[in-house]
C-alpha cells in the first residue's frame, strides 16, 4: 500500500474529530437563532402540559393562528378547560429579568448587556382577546399567562401570571371555580380548530408578514369599524405616553385604535 492510500485510510478514521468542532459551532448558531429559541421553549411547555397537566380536564391546543380585524394573531398555547381559557404566551430566555405590569418595555441583563423586549402581558393581550371574541366568553373567564424558560431570574416583583418554569400550571390549577360545562369545552375546543389557520409555514409567512406590515408606519391602513384612513399617533400622557398606535382619523365620531408592531 502506498503512503497515499496509508495517509488517506488514516483520516477516514479520524476526520470527525476535525468536523466535530464545525458542527458544534454550527448548532451553537442555530440554538441562538430567535426563531428556533422560541420554537424550543414552546417544545417545552408543550412537553411539560402533556406531564402536569390531566387530558381529561385541560384540552391543550398549540401554534394557534386567528383571523382579526386587522390581520392575524399568533398564539403560542391556548388550555381549554371547565375553570377557564388559558392563554399562554412563552418567552425562552435567560439571564435577569426586569420588568413591571404597566411597563411596555422589560429588560434583559445578561452579565453586561443589556436588551429590551415588549411587556409580554401586552404582548399577550391581544392574544386575550382574539380567543374571547372567538368564544364570546366573558372577558374573566380568559386568562393571560406568561411562562419563561430557559434560565431567566425575576429581579424585580411580577404579577402572579407571570411564571418561570412549570409555575405556569401550577398557577391554572390555582383556579377551582367552575365556569364552563363540559359541553362547553368541547365546543370552545371545537371553534379554535375550525377557526384557526392551518399550522403551516406559509401561515407563519404570512403572519410576519401582516407584522411587518402592522409596524411600518407608511403603510396604508383602513379602519376595521368605519372605513376611514387609519393613521399614526402618539400617546401624550399617562404610563403609555410617548408609545405610538394607529387610530382612526374619523376620530372622534370613531375611536378604533390598533397597536404599532
Amino acid at each position: 500500500m502506498d503512503m497515499a492510500a496509508v495517509m488517506l485510510q488514516a483520516f477516514a478514521q479520524v476526520w470527525w474529530l476535525y468536523a466535530l468542532p464545525v458542527v458544534f459551532a454550527f448548532l451553537l448558531g442555530l440554538l441562538a437563532l430567535p426563531a428556533v429559541k422560541g420554537y424550543l421553549g414552546e417544545l417545552l411547555v408543550r412537553a411539560s402540559a402533556r406531564i402536569l397537566l390531566d387530558r381529561e380536564t385541560y384540552i391543550p391546543l398549540h401554534n394557534v393562528t386567528l383571523r382579526t380585524r386587522d390581520g392575524t394573531t399568533q398564539i403560542d398555547h391556548v388550555i381549554v378547560s371547565p375553570y377557564g381559557v388559558f392563554v399562554i404566551e412563552t418567552k425562552n430566555m435567560r439571564g435577569w429579568i426586569f420588568g413591571g405590569e404597566k411597563q411596555s418595555q422589560w429588560t434583559q441583563k445578561i452579565f453586561r448587556k443589556t436588551f429590551r423586549f415588549q411587556n409580554p402581558l401586552r404582548q399577550n393581550y391581544k392574544h386575550v382577546r382574539a380567543v374571547e371574541e372567538a368564544l364570546r366568553i366573558p372577558a374573566e373567564t380568559a386568562h393571560s399567562v406568561v411562562v419563561f424558560v430557559g434560565g431567566a431570574t425575576f429581579k424585580t416583583p411580577m404579577p402572579e401570571n407571570v411564571t418561570r418554569g412549570v409555575g405556569y400550571a401550577r398557577y391554572i390549577k390555582s383556579f377551582r371555580e367552575l365556569v364552563f360545562s363540559e359541553f362547553d369545552v368541547r365546543a370552545f375546543v371545537s371553534l379554535l380548530e375550525s377557526g384557526r389557520l392551518a399550522p403551516s409555514a406559509q401561515t407563519h409567512r404570512d403572519h410576519v408578514a401582516h407584522l411587518q406590515k402592522r409596524a411600518d408606519p407608511t403603510a396604508d391602513r383602513i379602519c376595521p369599524a368605519c372605513g376611514s384612513t387609519m393613521v399614526v399617533r402618539t400617546v401624550r400622557r399617562g404610563d403609555r405616553a410617548g408609545q405610538r398606535f394607529w387610530g382612526c382619523s374619523g376620530y372622534p365620531k370613531c375611536r378604533v385604535t390598533q397597536e404599532v408592531g
